[in-house]
């Protein structure tokens, strides 16, 4: 069976790659907000997941 390549995910669930462009449009699409609102939550609380999460939704 080929591998649906519709289906995205990042690399590893739970720590976001701002370096990885394919990453960041995964992220962003997730999250649903901007390539500079999830680099700056990366910035502000590091590379968790989670944690970006929480960032983006207290805000």
């Amino acid at each position: 069976m080929p591998d649906d390549k519709t289906i995205r995910q990042p690399l590893d669930g739970k720590r976001i790659d701002i370096n990885d462009p394919n990453e960041v449009r995964n992220w962003t699409d997730i999250l649903d907000c901007t390539p500079e609102e999830l680099k700056d939550a990366v910035k502000a609380v590091g590379t968790s997941a989670d944690a970006v999460k929480d960032h983006l939704e207290d805000k």
